[in-house]
């Protein structure tokens, strides 16, 4: 999934180029490094990419070897339940029993081996489930209050591994971003996880929820399904169904989902707190570009201009200077650059978005 905004990491980030094409962690973009990593373990023919047809060409320029034909391309932004539909429905078209995963293109992963080993032990599970959504959850290692929660109940399967068992849970509910006490609590039980979004459906089962739970939606799937080969009719039916989530529209409607607890080192690139984490300990000053500092730690400074940033007596701090935007914040309040996004559209700059 390519097909995001990513305006919490602006002002780097925009609308033009989004997180997903921009290169946070490492010299790769964190699409190239996603598609990567899913190339080392999966066959070229079995990796798509769903983005909007605005994103095309630099998706092509950034993976120059993809095949065209598996893009997916949504003809406006509706949100990620058309978007997954879409999928469904192309995938469809491949084989009417297609077993999928989705997999955000913005996020950062440690242990590729073991990520690899759970997205083929979860296809296993769908291929003997295919009535059941499956999901990977996260054990969480500190209290964050910027992600989605998953809560288990009880334990559904238990499969050996090389090196003991994996166990497969039923999912009790989604709880939402918490606030920071919530979280702490979350943190110290073994049901709670947290929620990456990587989600593994039958095709099939898929559109049946979509029947049940969105069925507006589902009927404009069924007619893309029907007209697939007429680009220009799907990229004008596309656009009959109404924004919403997955989340919203389908996947907190559940009551028959499984998920696996993993631990392969994940991080959401979603805000610039999260390159700080990822890149660096809490105590050391992460740099790019011209800067000098006295008596500051903790800090993500990024420069992108021929300027010098300089900073006195400053800890805990993501300072980010561009040609024309200088964005600073508390470490712990990098979500709400948000809200400056929201003050932004209905101002004189909304060219800077």
């Amino acid at each position: 999934m390519a097909g995001g905004g990513g305006t919490r990491l602006w002002p780097v980030s925009r609308q033009s180029k989004p997180k997903q094409l921009l290169p946070f962690i490492g010299d790769k973009t964190l699409l190239q490094a996603t598609y990567e990593r899913l190339a080392n373990g999966f066959n070229q023919e079995d990796i798509y990419i769903s983005t909007n047809v605005n994103q095309k060409e630099a998706i092509l320029q950034q993976l120059p070897e993809f095949p065209v034909d598996q893009l997916i391309l949504e003809p406006e932004k509706r949100d990620t339940a058309p978007a997954i539909g879409l999928v469904a429905v192309s995938l469809m078209q491949r084989d009417p029993e297609v077993d999928f995963v989705t997999i955000n293109s913005d996020a950062y992963v440690k242990d590729e081996d073991e990520y690899l080993r759970l997205l083929k032990l979860a296809e296993q599970i769908i291929r003997k489930h295919p009535q059941k959504t499956l999901l990977l959850g996260l054990k969480p290692t500190y209290p964050e209050t910027g992600y989605g929660y998953i809560k288990m109940s009880g334990q559904f399967d238990k499969i050996k591994n090389n090196n003991g068992f994996d166990e497969i849970f039923e999912v009790e509910r989604f709880v939402e971003k918490p606030n920071l006490e919530t979280a702490k609590s979350y943190v110290s039980k073994w049901q709670y996880l947290w929620n990456p979004a990587v989600f593994v459906w039958n095709a099939k089962n898929l559109m049946n929820l979509f029947a049940t739970h969105l069925p507006q939606h589902h009927t404009v799937l069924r007619d893309l399904a029907m007209n697939y080969s007429n680009q220009e009719y799907v990229s004008k039916r596309f656009l009959d169904m109404d924004p919403i989530s997955i989340d919203y529209g389908i996947m907190e409607k559940l009551t028959d989902m499984l998920v696996i607890p993993a631990d392969f080192g994940w991080a959401d690139i979603g805000h610039w707190r999260t390159v700080k984490d990822v890149l660096s300990n809490e105590e050391d000053n992460l740099v790019k570009g011209n800067y000098c500092h006295e008596d500051c730690v903790g800090n993500l400074i990024y420069n992108y201009t021929d300027k010098i940033v300089c900073t006195v007596g400053i800890n805990n701090m993501i300072v980010i200077q561009t040609d024309d935007v200088l964005f600073m914040c508390p470490k712990d309040r990098a979500h709400d650059v948000k809200k400056i996004i929201e003050q932004l559209k209905s101002s004189k700059f909304q060219n800077l978005l």
